[in-house]
């Protein structure tokens, strides 16, 4: 596991303390959890990304390819 420094307001320090106490768990547990969920909550998935991309198109993929490919 490694280490960061980051630099908090004290108003989320507190929260965070007091998260950790109502808890039961360490300030430093909570802060792995809340970066855990943000990562994950953030995290690119391509095939979300890319899946009805071309809903809102009004050409066809096909005869679109075909015209790009007619550029060549």
């Amino acid at each position: 596991m490694g280490r960061i420094l980051v630099d908090l307001l004290d108003e989320q320090i507190d929260e965070l303390s007091a998260l950790g106490e109502m808890q039961q768990r360490s300030r430093a547990a909570v802060i792995r959890d809340a970066v855990s969920a943000y990562v994950e909550s953030n995290r690119r998935r391509p095939a979300v990304d890319v899946f009805s991309l071309w809903k809102n198109r009004r050409i066809d993929g096909l005869r679109y390819q075909q015209e790009l490919r007619e550029e060549w």
